[in-house]
């Protein structure tokens, strides 16, 4: 078994920003919903850099090539900000 196992359902279907969170939602129907600020680049960037990605990664990354961010959905399911971005847990 690989340590990475990718799962079909995973992959990018659509990505949204809000002035607080980035939403992408999943082909499988599950929505994942971080703040902004885990992304210190997307948190900067205008509204017209943030509406302009694409997908990466065979479906499963997202690339923002106005601002060179990269993100996975396995990392956006893990809950990982941003190296470097501390987090607040409950």
């Amino acid at each position: 078994m690989s340590t990475f196992d990718v799962k079909l359902g995973e992959r990018v279907k659509s990505v949204r920003c809000t002035d607080d969170e980035l939403i992408v939602g999943l082909l499988d129907g599950r929505t994942i919903s971080v703040p902004l600020g885990w992304y210190p680049r997307l948190l900067h960037a205008t509204s017209e850099q943030r509406a302009n990605w694409q997908v990466a990664g065979g479906g499963y990354g997202i690339h923002w090539p106005d601002i060179d961010e990269d993100l996975t959905t396995a990392g956006l399911l893990r809950g990982a900000p941003a190296p470097g971005v501390a987090t607040l847990v409950a």
